[in-house]
């Protein structure tokens, strides 16, 4: 189930980006974002009401402060992938997003931050990240 929520998720980036990208050409890159943000928070406050309401006062007696930052680096996620997009198209941006996603995490695997389990290193796995780079130089000639 996991691999096709990731595949729909992936989906979902792709289409959205370039829906933020066009709301961006009306408006301006804040005004796009602050719609995104408050878009996505108005659907997830929704949510939240239907499936319980008991978890709310955990949130601030986590171990990990830091983790609260998602949203903030969520709001220069849709702002690098607006930029991106208006500049490189949806799919080479897509291609180095997904590099750039594949390398930082497993850089968080490898030396166990932010709480995530420490993995050994792989040659395979690094081989996998040169043969995902070597695609998207074949992809953009």
């Amino acid at each position: 189930m996991g691999f096709f929520i990731a595949l729909l998720s992936g989906a979902l980036m792709s289409v959205q980006g370039v829906f933020n990208t066009d709301v961006t050409k009306s408006t301006s890159m804040w005004v796009a974002n602050c719609w995104v943000q408050i878009t996505a928070f108005a659907v997830c406050l929704i949510a939240w009401f239907f499936t319980g309401r008991e978890s709310f006062g955990k949130l601030f007696a986590m171990d990990h402060k830091y983790a609260l930052l998602g949203g903030v680096i969520g709001a220069f996620i849709t702002y690098t992938v607006i930029k991106s997009i208006s500049s490189l198209g949806p799919a080479k941006s897509a291609l180095l997003i997904v590099i750039a996603q594949l390398a930082v995490s497993y850089l968080i695997e490898l030396f166990g931050l932010f709480g995530m389990e420490k993995v050994d290193f792989e040659w395979r796995k690094l081989i996998g990240l040169l043969i995902a780079v070597a695609g998207i130089i074949i992809f953009k000639k």
